[in-house]
């Protein structure tokens, strides 16, 4: 007895498709998350550069200091002035220092005793990327970035 299998092709396409649809999403997916990483890693990178560069950094308070709020801006904006990242802000960047002997002692400020050796640039709390996949609901993911840059200015 001979079987019919007019159909088969059609119905293993219609199974199969949504597989491979969601493997090439997917892979869209992770190939933006790995560019929107690379991109805050080098915008990272760049912040904590020009801090280890400046002259005269108030280590006692970064967050008021005058040239390390400018070397955040600088990394974060391109030469127009227009932010890279629209959701990156210079108040998700944390800047800290290290030494070669552990944390720099702060304990002498204003004036710093011991000059830092390194500068930590940092987003603590994660810069959010929604990944988006059909069919699945996915938490954002945050991604971490943190550089550590030689101190080689003047504190």
């Amino acid at each position: 007895m001979r079987r019919r299998t007019r159909g088969n092709m059609a119905i293993e396409a219609a199974l199969f498709i949504p597989v491979l649809v969601l493997l090439i999403v997917g892979m869209v997916q992770l190939g933006k998350l790995t560019y929107v990483y690379h991109t805050v890693k080098k915008m990272v990178y760049a912040a904590a550069r020009e801090v280890s560069v400046q002259q005269g950094v108030n280590f006692c308070d970064l967050a008021n200091d005058p040239a390390a709020q400018a070397a955040l801006r600088f990394a974060l904006n391109d030469a127009g002035g227009t932010p890279i990242i629209a959701d990156l802000t210079p108040d998700m960047l944390q800047i800290t220092t290290q030494c070669l002997t552990g944390p720099c002692d702060t304990g002498g400020c204003p004036v710093i005793s011991q000059r830092p050796d390194f500068v930590v640039v940092s987003i603590p709390n994660g810069y959010l990327v929604r990944v988006r996949l059909p069919f699945l609901d996915i938490e954002p993911i945050a991604l971490r970035p943190s550089v550590v840059v030689p101190f080689g200015g003047i504190s």
